[in-house]
């Protein structure tokens, strides 16, 4: 009788189902991946310390929270935008900036204090064959806007001159 009980028991143990795993945490929760979310949003843009309005800007959030998308609107010609991510394997961020001008530059860096800093060669910025190094930094402010201030060299970073200097502001209040 203990043969046919083991076997019984043996086919219950096997038509249990076994508890099922937990699921793994989302792919880009970790803090890293968060370091630029006070970018994300709906923005109007001026030059800093001014108000004429020259851009909108709609920064969000994709692909289960792994990509920040930007499509930046200027108010005088039909703009570009960026996909922007946290690459685990070299611990920086990237950013692919595409516009209107054909342009295609790549931007590597990541969080310097409380701002983030992305720096990148342009290939024909200044004229065909003049080539620049494009460096951004954008910082939340208290008021729930971004500073994004860029600045170029052409000599390899030896020097840096202010190249364009915005402020972000919220369409809606602060998140």
């Amino acid at each position: 009788m203990l043969p046919m009980f083991a076997i019984a028991l043996a086919v219950m143990q096997a038509a249990t189902p076994a508890p099922a795993a937990a699921p793994p945490p989302p792919a880009c929760t970790a803090a890293p991946h968060r370091a630029f979310d006070f970018w994300v949003g709906d923005w109007t843009v001026t030059p800093t310390g001014k108000s004429k309005h020259v851009a909108n800007s709609k920064i969000e959030r994709l692909y289960g929270d792994c990509v920040i998308r930007e499509n930046w609107m200027p108010i005088n010609n039909p703009g570009g935008g960026s996909l922007n991510s946290y690459d685990a394997s070299d611990g920086q961020w990237h950013q692919v900036w595409m516009d209107n001008s054909g342009a295609r530059v790549e931007f590597v860096g990541g969080p310097v204090g409380k701002t983030m800093r992305l720096t990148g060669f342009w290939r024909d910025l200044i004229a065909p064959g003049k080539h620049a190094w494009i460096r951004m930094t954008y910082t939340p402010n208290a008021d729930g806007s971004v500073r994004q201030f860029g600045e170029q060299s052409e000599d390899f970073g030896q020097t840096w001159s202010t190249s364009f200097d915005f402020t972000y502001h919220p369409k809606t209040a602060p998140r």
